[in-house]
């Protein structure tokens, strides 16, 4: 395709970034908006039918400040209404009452927003638990520099025009306890999600994927599995170009593009997690876990030429389950040493975060800062989320 010969590489790695991609283009900068950035998101989805290593990448940024501040380390021990999105078995841990999270985060500067949502409702005798998710990724006040050029040379700003590329996703999830015990609880869930993508009246998509997890509690030790797009998650992409604009296009050397299908291939994320108890009022959760992805080999601790290991790590410290600090690191990478003028000395990178939160009755606030990029070349991020428990007046006074 013509389209890749051009030089539009800035600002594919501003969509991979703010897609949170691994940091396999760091070397690329954020500059050269506009026309690059529409099409470079209509042209990547034009290909038919395939599989795409970094596909609904929005959906991997993760839910709610404490597993955002914990490294994404969350599938063991998940137990709130955010295991809708880490693990769905983790909703079994919402009781007695629904649960709902709220979370808004901004990157780079503003440019990139996301929102998070989702309640869980317990069902009778607390061994189903039903749970919905939202999810926004949007760039918005996109320049449209398409017909910047007039035909006889001249640039004529008043035909720039503002577009917003926004992805949603809505997650279905049901969680079942298959068994529970003083020593151990078995769960499991599943997830259905709706996907819909939307690039300004360009090009839009729907697609549906399948999740499944399990977890299983011990006394102190926590196992989890998740199974991501265990089914393959598919986009049906539409596009929708005037005249003049196919004729822009046209005029460019670009392709036209039609209707196609984007794959997602499954991933598998394992993880373990531990309880430690520090007195009668210090605690300590320390999770370890491994995003096993099958689609070639990536730029991960572990890789192969067909499996792909990412380890994320995280911990959580709490004094009487009100305040909490936390910690965590993910996305280890080989990347190119800072100063080497050879371009041949490799060095490992992770991205480091941190977080703090604490409870008020039935009200819990937390915060994460994380950084999209790696420890030697930072682009940090605050995070806030709210959870609520709703119990009624009547749960409280008992």
């Amino acid at each position: 395709m013509q389209l890749k010969k051009i030089i539009f590489a800035d600002a594919a790695c501003l969509l991979r970034k703010a897609a949170l991609i691994p940091l396999l283009y760091e070397n690329c900068y954020i500059k050269r908006i506009g026309l690059a950035i529409l099409l470079v998101i209509v042209f990547s989805v034009s290909s038919f039918s395939q599989f795409r290593k970094y596909s609904n990448e929005f959906l991997n940024i993760g839910a709610g400040a404490r597993g955002l501040s914990m490294g994404s380390a969350q599938v063991a021990s998940v137990n709130d209404g955010t295991a809708g999105y880490w693990n769905p078995a983790g909703l079994t841990g919402v009781k007695d009452h629904a649960n709902i999270n709220l979370m808004h985060a901004e990157y780079f500067s503003g440019i990139g927003k996301y929102d998070f949502a989702s309640i869980a409702l317990p069902l009778a005798g607390n061994k189903r638990t039903l749970g919905v998710s939202a999810l926004r990724f949007a760039v918005d006040d996109i320049m449209n520099t398409l017909f910047l050029v007039e035909p006889d040379g001249s640039i004529n700003y008043n035909n720039i025009q503002a577009f917003s590329s926004a992805d949603y996703a809505l997650l279905l999830s049901l969680a079942q306890k298959l068994n529970a015990s003083s020593d151990k609880d078995i769960n499991v869930g599943v997830n259905a999600k709706i996907i819909h993508r939307s690039v300004g009246h360009f090009a839009k998509a729907w697609g549906f994927g399948l999740d499944a997890g399990l977890q299983f509690n011990g006394d102190k030790w926590k196992f989890g599995i998740v199974g991501r797009d265990i089914t393959t998650t598919f986009n049906a992409w539409s596009f929708n170009f005037s005249e003049k604009e196919k004729e822009a296009l046209y005029l460019t050397n670009n392709d036209i593009p039609v209707k196609s299908t984007e794959l997602t291939s499954p991933r598998v994320i394992l993880g373990i997690a531990r309880d430690f108890s520090i007195g009668e009022k210090f605690g300590l959760l320390a999770e370890v876990n491994a995003d096993v992805t099958f689609d070639g080999k990536r730029n991960t601790l572990i890789n192969s030429l067909v499996v792909s290991v990412d380890p994320k790590l995280g911990v959580e410290a709490n004094i009487n389950d009100v305040f909490f600090v936390r910690g965590g690191i993910n996305n280890f990478q080989r990347a190119l040493e800072d100063g080497d003028t050879t371009n041949q000395k490799k060095v490992w990178i992770y991205q480091p975060s941190a977080g703090a939160g604490f409870r008020i009755q039935n009200v819990k606030i937390d915060y994460a800062f994380t950084n999209l990029a790696n420890q030697s070349n930072p682009l940090f991020t605050h995070v806030f989320s709210l959870q609520v428990d709703l119990v009624n007046r009547r749960n409280k006074n008992n």
